[in-house]
């Protein structure tokens, strides 16, 4: 169960890139944020209700409204505005470095280690987030801002993400997520008047996009991160989200018809390395099964010459 949670929340988690895209046409950064966190704060507010979920201990109050303030709100903030100057694969692709830094401190802070090939991949996958960012600024100033901000949005999702780990080990992972979406959404209230003026001269497809990331990828999607992140490590986790950005650009491009600067994809593919040496996959493996599979490739083809 916990892997096919891990999975849900990858497939729910990548839709988001292209909703943020599409509906930041229509709705400012703020009004975003603010539509997408009370949208999820009534879905899990009636779950919770209905299921009579335990509160938390006092002692874990400000670790939760910390942690609500940071990921659903402002890693949602920045990632909103990003995404009104980079394209949604780039965006993921960034986003992605967020797994790394996940894996950095959870071995000091929840005591995970630190491997070299932890240490190797961070290098790798930073060297990743750079290349992008060059490629997005060869675009526009604004898409350098863009990039910036989901390197920002990406430490502020690494940090939540083990704050919480500890919280899930006494709280239930629906009830957490619905505090943390409650505290963002009494955080973001400032941008009601601004939601209420992009919401008067927003389309129906916009509008249908903001309840989709507050219902799918906002109350559904947390909770199931929470659901597997209970059940393993925070590193391991984090791991999983590596599928995030090539589905995102998927997406992107049957859904939006773009697609990241070529350059874009070499920085992805470096972060993405990066990312698996963190896991302990070593480049002599990825080049031993190339090697396997040309190798049966070219047996195959004789074969059927032969034949």
């Amino acid at each position: 169960m916990p892997v096919v949670a891990a999975l849900v929340t990858v497939l729910l988690w990548s839709s988001a890139f292209v909703g943020i895209r599409s509906a930041g046409h229509d709705l400012s950064a703020g009004s975003l944020t603010l539509a997408r966190i009370a949208v999820a704060s009534v879905v899990l507010g009636i779950i919770v209700l209905a299921r009579h979920e335990k509160l938390p201990p006092r002692r874990d109050v400000a670790r939760i409204v910390f942690c609500g303030l940071l990921w659903l709100g402002a890693y949602n903030l920045m990632l909103n505005a990003a995404e009104q100057r980079v394209d949604a694969g780039t965006a993921a692709m960034l986003v992605n470095v967020g797994p790394v830094l996940i894996a950095l401190m959870a071995g000091w802070l929840l005591k995970e280690g630190f491997p070299r090939n932890l240490v190797v991949g961070c290098g790798i996958a930073f060297a990743g987030a750079i290349v992008i960012g060059m490629a997005t600024r060869s675009q526009s100033k604004d898409a350098a801002l863009g990039a910036l901000l989901c390197l920002g949005a990406a430490l502020a999702y690494a940090v939540a993400v083990v704050l919480q780990k500890p919280l899930l080990d006494r709280t239930s992972g629906l009830m957490i997520t619905f505090l943390f979406c409650s505290v963002a959404t009494i955080a973001c209230l400032p941008f009601a008047p601004g939601l209420v003026h992009d919401a008067r001269h927003a389309s129906g497809g916009t509008l249908a996009w903001a309840v989709y990331l507050g219902a799918a990828p906002t109350a559904t999607g947390f909770v199931t991160w929470a659901y597997a992140l209970r059940h393993t490590s925070a590193g391991k986790m984090g791991a999983t989200t590596y599928l995030v950005p090539p589905l995102a650009i998927l997406q992107g491009w049957v859904f939006l018809g773009e697609t990241p600067p070529a350059l874009a994809f070499a920085g992805g593919a470096l972060c993405l390395v990066g990312v698996a040496l963190t896991r302990g996959l070593r480049l002599t493996t990825l080049s031993e099964a190339w090697v396997g599979f040309r190798s049966r490739t070219g047996r195959a083809a004789a074969a059927t010459k032969t034949s």
